[in-house]
């Protein structure tokens, strides 16, 4: 059942009671510090709550106080906007979100990305090797993923570069240096520790929700021709790490219990410390538009691994992890061409260049795109939970 407020939110909000999603922003003339989204406003927590611990630039302390920290403040904040008797403390913290800033909700310590979706997984190995296999034997047997570069994490809105380096067209002899000609987004959800582990400790599966604290999205922003040439042996370095755009909203693990769903059939069976351990994946259902037009709508759900098992392999070998670390699930595609979550797979190669709707053609992107993912998940009620917005506009080299 919908929560009731005393707000006078939207009709169909995605960020109603229910949500409560944290990010970080400056209200004019102000610092950055912490606050939560309803509707179109921003809770100043420091101010809601009298707690310095969210007068800060990032969520990151506050994330560190861990999980029984974070159900006590959800639920003081609940109370706060369902009983009429807080109004008068709470409504002088409300700012309109149209006169903030938003900032990243934390400052990344580490982050990693995965490659958890069978679908993208088959299509990118139809699409270079397709006269093998398209599943690397490994591929069912463990959450394949790589550490990539925390520095050049940004926050939606900024604008991304077009990264320059070497690439090798199939017909040229040796590489030539210059701007990428195949430069593609995936569409991915981020998941952000709050309550890190120490060296030497695996986190178990049934662990999970003790460390991570909530959900983003994420745009691993990707130029494929540089990629190309550059992987083999040790997998993605600079066609990667130019930048990696997140959402400014983390949406906590305690808003997302009505979109836990169970995984889908694993064939075959993970090892013992891979089995799930309570329904853990997630019925996330994202859109990706370019220039404004939706040309994807790739399902979460029918991800392959989990972010559970995700985050039970990255720390197996007794990595350590810390607040703020990132990871991310890799692109996510669902088994129809409408929910390829890449360019490189709605293009197929490039061979088969989107038309949209003004009639123009696009195998990656053109100095000037700007591409926008966003995301619900079901809530009580029959409500939608909101994941905001990443966006980002191609800048040239």
């Amino acid at each position: 059942m919908a929560l009731e407020t005393w707000l006078d939110l939207p009709e169909d909000t995605p960020f109603g009671v229910a949500n409560l999603p944290y990010g970080v922003f400056s209200p004019r003339g102000g610092p950055p510090r912490a606050g939560v989204r309803v509707g179109n406003h921003v809770l100043d927590l420091a101010a809601a709550l009298d707690d310095p611990v969210f007068a800060r630039p990032s969520l990151n302390e506050f994330l560190a106080t861990g999980r029984q920290r974070w159900t006590e403040t959800r639920a003081r904040l609940t109370g706060l906007l369902t009983d009429e008797r807080e109004r008068p403390r709470v409504e002088g913290a409300l700012h309109p979100l149209a006169e903030v800033s938003l900032h990243l909700p934390v400052e990344v310590a580490d982050y990693v990305d995965f490659y958890a979706s069978e679908q993208h997984a088959t299509n990118v190995g139809r699409i270079f090797r397709p006269d093998s296999e398209p599943l690397t034997p490994n591929w069912k047997h463990l959450p394949i993923g790589y550490h990539g570069r925390s520095g050049t994490v940004v926050a939606s809105g900024t604008p991304v570069v077009r990264p320059s380096g070497q690439r090798k067209p199939p017909d040229a002899d040796a590489p030539v240096f210059g701007p990428s000609r195949r430069l593609d987004i995936e569409a991915e959800v981020g998941f952000v520790v709050g309550t890190g582990s120490p060296l030497g400790s695996p986190v178990p599966v049934k662990d999970f929700a003790e460390h991570v604290f909530g959900v983003c999205l994420v745009n691993d922003w990707s130029a494929r021709d540089l990629q190309a040439w550059e992987y083999v042996p040790l997998g993605p370095f600079l066609g990667k790490s130019f930048a990696t755009s997140v959402s400014p909203w983390l949406v906590p693990l305690d808003a997302l219990e009505h979109a836990r769903v169970a995984p889908p059939p694993r064939d075959p069976e993970p090892l013992p410390y891979l089995a799930d351990a309570g329904d853990w994946a997630l019925d996330l259902a994202l859109e990706v538009r370019l220039n404004g037009e939706v040309v994807s709508r790739p399902p979460f759900a029918t991800m392959y691994w989990t972010a559970a098992q995700m985050l039970a392999h990255l720390t197996i070998n007794g990595a350590s992890t810390r607040t703020g670390d990132l990871y991310a699930s890799g692109t996510v595609s669902g088994p129809e061409r409408d929910q390829f979550g890449s360019l490189l797979e709605l293009t197929w190669g490039g061979r088969e260049p989107l038309t949209l709707a003004d009639g123009v053609t696009r195998g990656f992107l053109e100095d000037g795109d700007e591409v926008t993912i966003t995301a619900t998940a079901p809530g009580p009620g029959g409500e939608r939970i909101g994941f905001g917005e990443v966006t980002g506009r191609i800048l040239p080299a």
